[in-house]
């Protein structure tokens, strides 16, 4: 029976965080950061769940993922900015009275 190979993870879950929010800082307003990431399918990368978070309150929901290699600091794709814009302001319009209510 043939086993599956692994691949040595030179990228770890931190380090895809972390490329992932540096990424981001560089595109994106404040409140866009990364929350933790899972392996995808193939294994070849960390798919990176991009969320919309507030003081006080926290994540607001998922508004687009980053795939980033597993094996050197690159990101291989993510979802548009503009998209990723358009869907933290649904959910800060779904969370207006929150968000407001938690700064007084």
């Amino acid at each position: 029976m043939n086993l599956p190979e692994f691949k040595k993870l030179i990228i770890s879950v931190q380090q895809a965080q972390a490329i992932t929010n540096l990424f981001l800082s560089d595109y994106m307003p404040l409140r866009f950061t990364a929350d933790q990431p899972h392996l995808t399918q193939t294994g070849d990368g960390w798919e990176v769940p991009i969320i919309l978070t507030y003081p006080r309150i926290g994540s607001l929901g998922q508004v687009g993922t980053v795939i980033v290699s597993t094996e050197i600091e690159k990101i291989l794709s993510y979802t548009p900015f503009e998209e990723m814009k358009q869907s933290g302001h649904k959910l800060y319009e779904i969370n207006y009275d929150a968000i407001q209510t938690s700064f007084l």
